[in-house]
């Protein structure tokens, strides 16, 4: 689920194995592109976070793709469900780990995060080039799951036994500011797990250090801003050997531009208990790694 740079080196010269470059950067839309174009792994194929794993019907500022377009865009870059895919993006992984849970909600199982990214690549003396792949298009069999996504009604109405996770950084969660979205706070009942609280210095947490970090409930939900850096938080839960939580795709965008009622920290009407976890995981998210005030979709 995630892989190291030293152990990608290794396998580059696999015919098996194919590479994803999702590098993102908020409020920069092309510069993902303009970086691939300067250097990437050797044998990788871009994919652009609005263009590629966006679309534009549903709710929400990343609504899934068409799934068949999206499987035919797959196909044409040279990828198929038998081909291995490491994934890597300009951060610690928030974006790879979107396109990782799209390809496994299309039933692909070998899939990874480059733990690290870009960085940690380059910071290995990884090699990288300028020049595209040109591998030859596939047919890309779609196999799609149905029981890793939540939609707006499902979490609206969802049991006293369903954890919510709220995925975005701290100040966002507490309804402190709101760079992105109309409306500040969070949904009534859920949990806060910053994505970047289970990272350090770009590297996703030892499994011992994540695990108290993280639900070990059977039924959980996780949503963000967007339903892209979300994806993160369900790997980390796929890394420590956990039931992986559902994806609300659409989010807090898709919630508060639906005119759902929102919470702020000390006057959620559901009482912010953070079901499942208790304060002393509140408290240990509170003081991340990394930061939880980042601006991310």
């Amino acid at each position: 689920m995630i892989v190291s740079a030293e152990w990608l080196a290794s396998q580059l010269n696999d015919p098996s194995m194919r590479l994803a470059d999702v590098r993102s950067f908020l409020g920069e839309p092309e510069k993902g592109r303009q970086e691939y174009a300067i250097g990437h792994i050797p044998g990788a194929q871009f994919l652009d976070l609005e263009s590629d794993l966006a679309g534009h019907e549903g709710g929400g500022r990343h609504p899934l793709p068409d799934l068949d377009s999206f499987a035919k865009r797959i196909g044409g870059l040279g990828i198929g469900r038998d081909h291995r895919v490491v994934i890597y993006d300009a951060d610690h992984g928030s974006t790879a780990a979107r396109l990782w849970w799209m390809l496994r909600h299309l039933g692909h199982e070998h899939v990874a995060v480059l733990d690290g990214g870009w960085p940690a690549w380059i910071q290995a003396g990884g090699s990288q080039t300028s020049v595209r792949p040109n591998y030859p298009p596939v047919h890309y069999e779609v196999n799609v799951r149905t029981d890793d996504q939540a939609t707006r009604t499902e979490v609206a109405t969802r049991p006293s036994t369903t954890t919510l996770i709220d995925a975005r950084a701290g100040a966002r969660y507490r309804g402190e500011f709101e760079p992105i979205d109309p409306v500040a706070g969070h949904i009534g009942g859920a949990i806060n797990i910053p994505h970047e609280s289970l990272a350090r210095g770009g590297r996703m947490l030892p499994v011992s250090e994540l695990t108290p970090r993280l639900t070990d409930g059977h039924d959980s939900i996780a949503y963000c801003g967007s339903g892209v850096t979300a994806c993160y938080v369900i790997l980390a839960h796929a890394v420590a050997g956990l039931p992986l939580p559902r994806l609300y795709v659409g989010s807090w965008s898709d919630w508060v531009g639906a005119g759902m009622p929102v919470s702020v920290a000390g006057t959620d009407a559901a009482g912010d208990k953070r079901v499942g976890i208790g304060e002393e995981l509140a408290a240990a998210n509170d003081r991340e790694p990394g930061s939880d005030e980042g601006w991310s979709p």
